[in-house]
């Protein structure tokens, strides 16, 4: 035991419990977080690993668990792991799912979601309170303006909690789309050769209930991109009672079958809140849904344009104001400019330019109809001079970035 941590916990053991240098090494390779800097002082090492138990501590809280209460009890669940090897198969290539949920399927590891963090520049609490989401209804909606990161996120989301790509499936909704594309209807086949006919046919949510059902101990995933764009009452039809109760079965409309949605079976909704025309949903979805917002001004996409840029393209970060300038001008939440139009990796003046004229520009014109006029409060260069210092023309200073994280659409 340290002698920092000696001295220290005459204070309060719970807050500042002792402290085992190789005991927390062997917890941050278990759990992917981060090592302390090499040949750090006592001192150091003792903070990182309280810095350690408040997330350990935080994590149990967001999951819903009991437990570790405080520091002491997070570091007593340490002290168990000491003689567990962090190079055994069952710790670093443990079955994927969803976390502090469904004892009868494999818990996802924390380094998980923590990795997928890092890669798509959002934080884990995020990420962490989708999980808790779809474990309560096992139904959310991504919703916010195009460019966000809605479906990109949720494709990545769910093929981290599923495991594997192949336990996702993805599937758009458009006007046109119906029950029978979607769940079950007829399909002209050719039979006997040449003779034609009809065959009923499973759609997308059919064959993700049946692949689900095949695996009851791994998690599946339906991801429906623009999940307001379709007539949801009548594509959706008996799901919404099934939706709500996973244990009940029913007939759907062409088979006598009695079918039920299997307990992990999961979807993640995309919506486009801009278009006024289909930014609505009826409340019977809404109430099976939990919803989870996508907003250039708040978390997790607030500032991430700003800190994407600073990584790939930091010349560039005067870009992340900009956008941030004309979102103010907009004056529209809904209709705000997303941070995915600017993360390309070959980004240079040529192409800000015409991702600027040919992406942005018309955007916000349709969303000022009327207002011919002002379309010059938009221009380019317009906003980078009346940032002023804050984007210099050197392109070398970059925007406060207050706010935390998140990724592309």
């Amino acid at each position: 035991m340290g002698l920092i941590a000696t001295l220290i916990m005459r204070i309060s053991a719970e807050h500042y419990p002792p402290f085992g240098v190789e005991m927390f090494e062997k917890a941050y390779k278990l759990t992917g977080h981060q090592q302390p800097p090499k040949d750090a002082k006592e001192a150091t090492l003792y903070k990182h690993a309280l810095e350690f138990l408040d997330k350990f501590v935080e994590e149990a809280r967001a999951r819903g668990l009991k437990g570790p209460r405080n520091l002491l009890e997070a570091q007593s669940v340490v002290y168990m792991l000491r003689n567990t090897d962090p190079e055994s198969p069952h710790v670093s290539e443990p079955e994927p799912g969803v976390e502090g949920t469904d004892p009868d399927l494999n818990p996802l590891p924390t380094v998980g979601l923590q990795g997928l963090a890092d890669e798509l520049l959002i934080e884990r609490a995020f990420l962490g309170r989708i999980e808790r989401l779809l474990a309560d209804k096992r139904q959310v909606v991504f919703q916010g303006p195009p460019g966000t990161g809605k479906t990109y996120v949720a494709r990545k989301l769910a093929e981290c909690l599923a495991g594997s790509a192949e336990r996702v499936r993805l599937v758009q909704f458009h006007p046109s789309y119906a029950y029978e594309d979607f769940v079950q209807g007829f399909r002209p086949v050719l039979r006997d050769g040449r003779q034609p006919g009809f065959e009923l046919t499973g759609g997308p949510l059919l064959t993700a209930a049946e692949q689900a059902r095949a695996e009851p101990d791994e998690r599946h995933f339906l991801v429906i991109d623009e999940i307001n764009r379709g007539n949801l009452s009548k594509v959706f039809g008996e799901l919404y009672f099934l939706l709500e109760y996973r244990n009940e079965e029913m007939s759907l409309q062409y088979s006598a079958k009695p079918f039920s949605l299997p307990d992990n079976l999961y979807f993640i909704g995309t919506m486009n809140t801009a278009d006024r025309s289909i930014a609505l949903v009826d409340l019977a979805l809404r109430r099976r849904f939990h919803f989870v917002e996508f907003h250039p001004d708040k978390a997790p996409v607030a500032g991430l344009l700003a800190r994407w840029l600073a990584k790939h393209a930091a010349e560039w970060s005067w870009l992340a104001a900009a956008v941030d300038r004309a979102n103010e001008k907009l004056s529209d939440r809904q209709a705000a400019i997303g941070p995915s139009y600017f993360m390309k990796r070959d980004l240079d003046d040529e192409m800000v330019r015409l991702i600027w004229e040919h992406n942005v520009l018309p955007y916000v014109e349709e969303h000022l109809y009327g207002e011919h006029e002002r379309l010059r409060e938009f221009d380019l260069d317009a906003l980078r001079k009346e940032l002023g210092d804050g984007a210099n023309q050197d392109g070398d200073a970059s925007p406060a970035d207050d706010g935390p994280i998140a990724e592309t659409d």
